[in-house]
């Protein structure tokens, strides 16, 4: 019995970590359907949590919803600010999206964790560690670099690095709202499912006063509103989310950094997205800096 325990661990170690890689990937796919959505981008972000939301609730008996029923559970304010916040994040990330390179937007809305940290040593008075210090310096030279490099593609590029960053902030305060709702005892696809929820109420209206058109006008539109909604929301943060039960909290950086990388892998396969030197080296100082922010935090 013995050997069989012990190589019981590996493999599921392994399946975890082969989720946590392709919960990534389908991630990094979504910034590739917003691009080709035949709306536009506030409407393409109320359809990715619309219609992902019947698959999320699907997959709630999963994850033992009794602790969402539960009274000591159940804080509304919570919940709002996260749906507030990830709603907030999807619409600035989509816009970001069609403004600047696909590589550029997904890695500034990949500095949330350091928003974070600085967040919890404004208002938490935690301070960070000199590793991090490091690590934020290195990001923010990468930013510098990613920056430099958007004014060679188009004149809204640099709106739309602007724009990834407002989006890290707003990922930030849906990390720090769900890690609230995580110390109260709110279980993970609970979690996903009722954010996602809240946030398709909150975009619709948003959606109909943008003025864009909110149907696709052909079946394959649709066919990439469902792709976005269950392949890069449900299934990528499902997958994610299993992952991380089963991995030590160190490998979530795995995923952080696998992300923008596979996004500007499928934007220069998929779209053609050129990757010039000063962009690549500036992306490379970013995910460097990421890594040290997270290894200081």
């Amino acid at each position: 019995m013995k050997p069989a325990l012990a190589t019981a661990k590996p493999v599921a170690a392994g399946a975890a970590l082969a989720a946590l890689l392709l919960g990534a990937t389908c991630i990094a796919l979504s910034p590739i359907f917003v691009r080709v959505s035949e709306v536009g981008p506030i409407a393409t972000a109320f359809w990715r949590v619309a219609l992902a939301v019947p698959a999320l609730w699907l997959l709630v008996p999963l994850a033992r919803p009794a602790a969402l029923a539960s009274p000591r559970f159940v804080p509304w304010p919570l919940l709002l600010a996260a749906g507030f916040a990830f709603a907030g994040d999807l619409v600035f990330w989509h816009i970001s999206i069609t403004l600047t390179s696909v590589a550029n937007s997904t890695l500034l809305a990949n500095l949330a964790s350091i928003f974070v940290t600085l967040a919890v040593w404004i208002f938490w008075r935690q301070r960070p560690s000199g590793l991090f210090l490091i690590g934020l310096c290195a990001a923010l030279a990468g930013v510098g670099m990613l920056v430099r490099s958007s004014l060679q593609f188009s004149p809204t590029a640099l709106a739309g690095d602007g724009l990834g960053v407002v989006t890290a902030m707003f990922y930030a305060g849906y990390i720090l709202a769900v890690k609230g709702l995580r110390d109260r005892g709110a279980q993970t696809l609970v979690l996903m499912a009722v954010t996602t929820s809240i946030t398709a109420v909150l975009l619709f209206p948003v959606a109909l006063a943008s003025g864009e058109a909110l149907l696709p006008y052909s079946a394959t539109g649709w066919l990439k509103l469902v792709g976005l909604a269950l392949v890069s929301h449900a299934a990528g943060q499902g997958l994610i989310a299993y992952a991380l039960a089963h991995l030590p909290a160190a490998f979530s950086s795995v995923s952080l950094l696998f992300q923008p990388v596979m996004a500007a892998v499928f934007a220069w396969v998929l779209l053609g997205e050129p990757l010039v030197a000063l962009q690549v080296a500036g992306g490379a100082v970013v995910l460097i800096g990421i890594w040290l922010a997270r290894r200081g935090s």
